[in-house]
């Protein structure tokens, strides 16, 4: 795992903006994401929460952030709880973070053990009224596994019946959503990055190549540029498999005359880059893959307009639907008349063009917010117009990651995506 250097000035003033919105005598707590098991004595590599990490910049597993604003004691108005250190788990598994440690990365000045929790936080729930705790609310996600937070909730109300519980994640939205300058700086590696794995994929597509070993070029770029690996596992879906829109088999080989669809984007200090490019794998577009893949071009350069504050993910979505149908009319897939025709509830667009198009990115790759919400400057959205025609083999989806702005700015300008200065790329490199 890539060592993460940020100020932790980002998470002093990230815990002192939540603080704000907490109703007066009130705790707040955090905690760590759960190892997970993989095989026999193997975990899966450790991914720390979201939220904890945005307030504390800990990769720290089994760890606990408590905030009791309100406390008479000041040194227990900021706390992280974690384990000790242990030498022979150390010979084992490497280091462990010392009080010391954890203070200079997070900037909270009181570190305790793991095992003073209880006895502490009872201390300070008895000291308040409302309880605030986290879990994730993220729309399209469930899961039959019950994790940390969710564990947590129900020790707590069950110990303190009587108390006011309320919910952390609307507010952590809210912050989230809006991203600082460092963010963005973050956000910006990642892009340059996910931009020279890119390059390097150019150099190698070819007919007879297999999906994974774009996806290992990929990888290599990406751990030798200094990212911490992917952000989200990479699609390389050759002919076919570009119909799939989550495919990560990633196992086919890649055949003379197809398109491949690469969904990819490197992950720096924990925050993505979401990027999609199609190209020909003999390096030349036919006529037809050229009319198909100008068609969504021109769609994400009209979208990326409304990239304003004002607007919302969903305007956007709608918008470019109706852009994408004007364009699968002129490419012969279906008739203006036969839209005007067409069950209102199942558009003919959508045999073609089945997801959205703009969702936020962070410290997620589909980071927190909802495509309801207003945009404002500072938030990071994808563009990803796509066009699946499965009786001709053609899979197409550009996606950039755009800052919301007056004018919005796209992060991902510098990534090719010009049909004439890909294939210029391809063919020089081949």
């Amino acid at each position: 795992m890539k060592k993460i250097n940020i100020s932790r000035e980002l998470f002093i003033r990230n815990r002192s903006r939540l603080v704000k919105e907490l109703k007066p005598g009130a705790v707040a707590i955090i905690s760590a994401n759960d190892e997970l098991t993989r095989s026999g004595d193997q975990n899966y590599p450790y991914r720390q929460n979201s939220d904890l990490f945005y307030l504390t910049g800990l990769e720290q597993e089994k760890c606990m952030l408590v905030l009791c604003p309100g406390h008479p004691d000041k040194n227990l108005r900021e706390i992280v709880f974690t384990v000790k250190p242990d030498a022979n788990v150390e010979t084992w598994g490497g280091h462990q973070l010392t009080k010391q440690e954890i203070g200079k990365i997070s900037g909270v000045q009181t570190v305790k053990w793991l095992d003073q929790f209880d006895l502490i936080i009872r201390d300070l729930i008895i000291q308040s009224e409302y309880v605030y705790l986290n879990s994730n609310e993220y729309v399209k996600y469930q899961t039959e596994v019950v994790y940390q937070s969710h564990r947590l909730i129900c020790r707590l109300k069950d110990q303190f019946p009587l108390h006011h519980f309320e919910r952390l994640a609307p507010i952590l939205v809210t912050l989230r959503t809006i991203k600082q300058t460092e963010e963005i700086n973050l956000i910006k590696e990642a892009c340059s990055i996910t931009d020279s794995a890119f390059r390097r994929v150019l150099k190698f597509v070819k007919p007879g190549v297999s999906e994974y070993e774009i996806e290992a070029e990929i990888t290599h770029e990406f751990i030798t540029k200094g990212a911490r690996g992917h952000a989200y596992e990479p699609i390389i879906g050759s002919g076919k498999n570009a119909m799939i829109l989550h495919y990560t088999e990633n196992s086919e080989t890649c055949k003379d005359g197809d398109l491949v669809l690469m969904d990819f984007g490197a992950e720096v200090g924990n925050y993505a880059a979401d990027c999609s490019r199609t190209i020909p794998v003999n390096g030349k577009f036919t006529d037809r893959q050229k009319a198909c893949y100008e068609a969504v071009l021109r769609v994400q350069k009209e979208a990326m307009k409304l990239y304003v504050p004002g607007n919302s993910c969903n305007d956007i979505n709608k918008a470019v639907w109706k852009m994408m149908e004007k364009e699968m009319i002129v490419l012969g897939l279906f008739t203006e008349n036969e839209v005007k025709k067409q069950n209102p509830d199942n558009p003919l667009y959508t045999k073609y063009l089945m997801h959205g198009v703009a969702h936020f990115i962070g410290l997620d790759v589909h980071d927190v917010g909802s495509k309801y919400q207003k945009l404002e400057k500072g938030m990071v959205i994808t563009c990803e117009p796509g066009l699946y025609i499965k009786e001709e083999g053609i899979g197409i989806r550009i996606e950039n990651d755009i800052l919301v702005d007056n004018i919005p700015v796209d992060l991902m300008a510098h990534i090719p995506r010009e049909i004439d200065e890909i294939e210029e790329l391809m063919i020089t490199n081949s």
